[in-house]
């Protein structure tokens, strides 16, 4: 490869990582299972304690 080649090639590919970074992304963050039973058992004890009232 030439050596304009070369530098055209790296200039794009970290352009594209840039704008990879900016943009929103379509997962949603990872939740641990120990983190979803913890949530799961707070969120049930809310509930029991709205129906008491």
């Amino acid at each position: 490869m030439n050596r304009r080649k070369k530098i055209k090639q790296l200039l794009k590919a970290h352009a594209k990582k840039a704008s990879a970074k900016l943009a929103p992304s379509g997962k949603d963050k990872y939740i641990s299972k120990a983190d979803r039973l913890k949530l799961a058992a707070e969120s049930s004890q809310d509930e029991s304690s709205s129906c008491e009232s």
